[in-house]
């Protein structure tokens, strides 16, 4: 059996410890020792790309001249190629990542599967906290928001995730989009009451199964797809 070469890692101010290893030519990334995401298992990343930009496609009569979509948290980032890859150009993808380190993996180790998409001219980085970076942008910025934090509202990656959840932040997500905007959430499963909260904030939302493969056998992730209710 092949090991597990460890290639990359880092500790966070709050004590969270990121590894990256490699293993049969795969890339994981480990957070406190569990596994966390691959370069093995990526479809229900790309789908969260596929829901969120369906309105945002190239060719497409209602795409905006020039669309904006954040994506929060780059993770290795298969979201962010699937995004390129639909709204075509001129568009601007920000890219909203907490930890700087992820951010170098994903310009050294990830190129290999990606390549250089922190390169594309479409691309901003943006090293912080999405909390921070929403509450900075103007009411209908972004024509869509892209959102893979944390497991489940339940499941945080970080304690101070918890405020991304907050009825506060939610009102401040809904402004954040244009009219005809949405924000699709990435979940490791379903979260009734969290999807309660999104309506209750003003949206309306619809429920996606999400497989971890395009061939899995059964589904295993949630996506959901959240709008401003008129």
């Amino acid at each position: 059996m092949k090991p597990y070469l460890k290639i990359a890692e880092s500790t966070m101010p709050d004590g969270t410890h990121y590894s990256l290893h490699k293993h049969d030519g795969k890339i994981y990334l480990k957070y406190n020792g569990y596994e966390l995401m691959s370069t093995a298992l990526t479809f229900s990343e790309q789908q969260l790309a596929d829901l969120g930009c369906q309105d945002l496609l190239e060719g497409k009569a209602s795409r905006p001249a020039h669309p904006r979509v954040l994506i929060g948290g780059l993770g290795l980032g298969f979201t962010l190629k699937r995004t390129l890859e639909l709204i075509g150009s001129p568009a601007t993808v920000d890219v909203a990542e907490l930890m700087p380190p992820l951010i170098e993996w994903n310009r050294t180790h990830l190129v290999e599967f990606n390549g250089p998409l922190l390169e594309d001219p479409r691309t901003v980085i943006i090293q912080g906290d999405l909390f921070d970076i929403v509450s900075k942008k103007k009411p209908g910025y972004y024509d869509a928001l892209l959102l893979d934090i944390d497991n489940t509202p339940d499941d945080l990656i970080t304690k101070g995730n918890a405020r991304l959840y907050s009825p506060g932040f939610l009102e401040k997500l809904r402004h954040v989009i244009t009219p005809q905007g949405c924000i699709a959430y990435w979940l490791s499963e379903p979260a009734p009451k969290f999807k309660k909260l999104l309506i209750k904030a003003g949206f309306s939302v619809e429920e996606f199964a999400s497989k971890t493969h395009e061939r899995a056998k059964r589904s295993r992730h949630c996506l959901l797809l959240a709008r401003r209710k008129s």
